[in-house]
């Protein structure tokens, strides 16, 4: 269903519960940036109507999560704050094709598997932790991730840039991509290393 290439080494799931105020933190930032990209896309692509509102609506939900994981953080008496990024995205990116309107797919299509990495990786938050209310929080966003990776499949197919085969060729290329940067990853406590 998410078109991942790989599934998560059962080591970071172990990384993640060991530091699970980082993974917190680092969840909360890459809400901000779901949010962020997705506004990023409707500014740079006026021209494509069809992206405007369901855009705007994953953008606002983004900020919805963003907004939850800190009062969270909050409770556990902890506050928003920097945080060195993970070179995930900065890696995914890198397959992203640069001429338009290839530009545009490729960003689509990586922005669908950062949505998968993330509701794999909160499943398995969900079924590893033992704070009741953190496994209800990851069990509550899975719906969402795995629904915004559909979001973004689905605007790029309905571009209509290439044919059918060739856009599912294009995403298994971008998923074995993204399974490699996942390997490469640094063993840090993220939710996409």
């Amino acid at each position: 269903m998410l078109h991942l290439a790989s599934t998560s080494d059962p080591a970071w799931t172990r990384r993640a519960l060991a530091n699970i105020d980082e993974i917190l933190l680092d969840h909360a930032h890459c809400e901000k940036k779901a949010a962020s990209t997705a506004l990023s896309l409707i500014f740079r692509y006026p021209e494509r109507p069809s992206l405007m509102l369901p855009l705007s609506r994953l953008a606002r939900e983004e900020l919805a999560h963003f907004e939850e994981v800190v009062a969270i953080l909050r409770r556990r008496g902890l506050e928003f704050r920097r945080q060195r990024p993970s070179p995930y995205a900065a890696e995914l990116m890198k397959i992203v094709r640069k001429g338009e309107p290839l530009r545009l797919l490729d960003t689509l299509l990586c922005c669908a598997l950062i949505e998968a990495r993330s509701c794999e990786r909160m499943q398995l938050l969900a079924e590893s932790l033992e704070e009741p209310g953190l496994a209800r929080l990851y069990r509550g966003l899975l719906a969402s991730e795995a629904r915004h990776f559909n979001t973004y499949v689905e605007l790029a197919r309905a571009l209509e840039l290439v044919p059918e085969e060739a856009l599912r060729r294009r995403l298994d290329e971008v998923a074995a991509h993204e399974a490699e940067v996942v390997a490469a990853a640094p063993d840090e406590p993220r939710m996409h290393n």
